[in-house]
């Protein structure tokens, strides 16, 4: 019982932090702030840190109690929850920042917390999952199921923010950062080059399920290059490849037609830049098409169940790599837009933001 004045007390902490205002930072800021990090700009960076962090985690904290359906009470979903009030309690009770000393402690602590915050998105998606058993399958979800989407985008795209926010003031300590590297940005990354490596990825995975891949042609000016997150645009660009590979495999597989290739074309513009993945795989239909972007549903037939083990990644099955792909391209600026031809193929455009100046967005 001695526990409970204790959990009351960080409930009510929680909550305080919780209704505080949360800062956002631009991916230009973290270039500039980061260009030359200085004892003095890293503890500027940890006492902002130090401030910031336990108001975006009590925010996620308080999130996970109010869900519907019971969602709040499944075992996954209050293991999340204990990560974050865990987190929260740890940087709370972490003193001043106002030394070098205090600097590096600090440092050590949050990298801590990005490790113990690795599993959250498939924990996530596991307590999404018991609740559609609960529901009975995806067919027809109750009135509300919504609130359930908006929460999954606001919690995502804030685990986004907690992560750069985390990773970028640790890899300001690489003692040896390569050159043009900020942290986590690389300030001349060429995404033809993210394209190739992430398509390479994923046909690996494509013919590790099905014996073969369609190929990937990729167009566009190789020597373009422009500030962004490196593994933000691998992801993204992975996450549809991997779709489309799937689309064409599918379709393909059992006809003596060669597979046509799925292509991807870098645009460089003004404002944004933009990277277009064409496929014939069939298309999705229109009825279809605005169920992508939700959480609670997954093209594949028999999606795998998510279990503490299931550590690989799959071809398929859990329905939030779209979403989650298009929250990162939200991220700093961008979009994600999918229109499809039905009987014949879809075109992903990934818009990146190449101006930096963006802030993020709360939620």
């Amino acid at each position: 019982m001695a526990s409970e004045p204790v959990a009351r007390a960080v409930a009510e902490e929680v909550a305080r932090w919780g209704a505080m205002r949360q800062t956002g930072v631009s991916l230009r800021y973290m270039m500039e702030f980061g260009a030359r990090p200085t004892e003095r700009t890293l503890l500027l960076a940890a006492q902002f840190l130090h401030k910031e962090l336990p108001i975006r985690i009590a925010r996620r904290a308080l999130d996970l109690e109010s869900l519907p359906f019971g969602l709040s009470s499944k075992p996954a979903i209050l293991k999340v929850r204990d990560w974050y009030v865990d987190s929260f309690r740890d940087i709370r009770s972490f003193r001043e920042v106002r030394s070098q000393e205090d600097e590096l402690a600090f440092t050590q602590m949050i990298k801590m917390i990005r490790v113990r915050h690795t599993n959250v998105v498939p924990t996530i998606a596991l307590g999404v999952q018991q609740l559609k058993k609960d529901l009975g399958g995806s067919k027809a979800f109750p009135p509300g199921i919504d609130e359930i989407h908006q929460f999954l985008d606001r919690f995502y795209l804030s685990r986004i923010g907690i992560r750069m926010l985390i990773g970028q003031h640790v890899a300001l300590h690489d003692p040896d950062p390569e050159p043009g590297v900020i942290g986590l940005i690389n300030t001349k990354m060429s995404p033809m080059t993210v394209a190739r490596i992430a398509s390479e990825d994923a046909r690996a995975i494509c013919m590790r399920e099905y014996g073969s891949a369609p190929d990937v042609d990729i167009y566009g000016d190789p020597d373009f290059t422009f500030p962004y997150v490196t593994p933000h645009l691998h992801l993204m660009i992975f996450e549809l490849v991997k779709n489309s590979l799937r689309a064409v495999q599918e379709r393909y597989m059992n006809s003596d037609k060669h597979a046509p290739p799925v292509r991807i074309i870098v645009a460089d513009g003004a404002e944004d830049v933009t990277i277009k993945i064409s496929d014939e795989g069939g298309g999705i239909p229109r009825s279809g098409l605005s169920r992508i972007f939700t959480y609670l549903y997954s093209t594949a037939e028999n999606p795998p169940d998510l279990d503490e083990h299931n550590e690989g990644v799959t071809m398929a099955g859990y329905g939030y790599g779209i979403p989650i792909s298009r929250l990162y391209a939200r991220y700093f600026g961008g979009d994600l837009q999918i229109i499809s031809m039905e009987g014949y193929g879809t075109d992903a455009y990934l818009h990146l933001s190449r101006l930096g100046d963006s802030e993020e967005p709360l939620p």
